[in-house]
């Protein structure tokens, strides 16, 4: 079954979200459409990034993500059709797609290139369709003119080394879980055989649990969530209010000689 899905920063309450469904199904009626988030801040970037980031790999290859997010864009930002990680995204170029993978993409158009038209809801009007399309399988190349690259920001990377790994909160959830850029993978690297301590404020843990009741209630967690990162929180209770933490807040583990 074609798969579209939606990510946008349109929220609940208008018709924005409605009329971009009608707008894919008008295409094609058969499409299964799947919402991962209308409450995006409203052109955050980074938010929806971090969104599309940690969904888009849980559906199957071949599906449709079309991403509403800073959708008009600035001055120059063209709206495009890319294929990456053999998954289908249409959006506008304005930084995001180049936060959510390092791979390099397999195919890349800009969009209303032929017989183009002026909107003011290009979410409706230019996505909606091209998304549609790639979703009943017609070709990519044939929905616009080939662009030879897309924008790509630079991102928040940790620093690693045997003794330390730092970080930053990237993320601060709608339970107030702090969700921070130190993969597990780099933990698990230099955390061999060694005692170590996570600092973050003014709190110091030497604890890492394997799920969030680990700990009772009020009490703060440390975990590395679904998608292999850090994440600190107080059970039944918002971290980022409690412990003062915010987005880009930094977080350090050292390990012991």
């Amino acid at each position: 079954m074609a798969i579209v899905t939606l990510l946008t920063d349109s929220g609940k309450s208008d018709h924005y979200a409605g009329a971009i469904k009608a707008a894919i199904l008008k295409v094609n009626p058969g499409i299964n459409i799947v919402d991962i988030s209308h409450q995006v801040e409203a052109c955050d970037i980074a938010h929806g990034a971090f969104l599309l980031r940690a969904a888009f790999r849980d559906f199957p290859k071949g599906t449709v993500h079309l991403v509403g997010v800073d959708a008009v864009g600035n001055p120059g930002d063209a709206h495009l059709a890319l294929q990456l990680e053999d998954h289908f995204f249409t959006g506008v170029d304005n930084g995001l797609f180049g936060l959510i993978s390092t791979k390099p993409h397999q195919q890349l158009v800009a969009l209303n290139t032929i017989n183009a038209v002026e909107s003011t809801f290009p979410e409706k009007d230019i996505l909606a369709p091209a998304a549609a399309k790639l979703a009943s399988g017609v070709a990519i190349t044939s929905l616009g003119k080939p662009m030879p690259s897309f924008k790509k920001m630079i991102d928040r990377h940790v620093k690693a080394t045997r003794k330390q790994i730092s970080g930053h909160v990237i993320r601060v959830d709608n339970y107030g879980n702090l969700i921070t850029n130190i993969p597990k993978t780099d933990f698990d690297i230099l955390s061999k055989g060694k005692n170590f301590t996570v600092q973050f404020g003014g709190e110091k843990f030497r604890r890492i649990h394997t799920n969030y009741n680990q700990t009772e209630q009020g009490e703060c967690f440390l975990i590395f969530n679904s998608q292999g990162f850090l994440e600190i929180g107080i059970y039944k209770g918002n971290a980022s209010e409690l412990l003062g933490l915010i987005y880009d807040s930094p977080i350090s583990i050292t390990f012991d000689e």
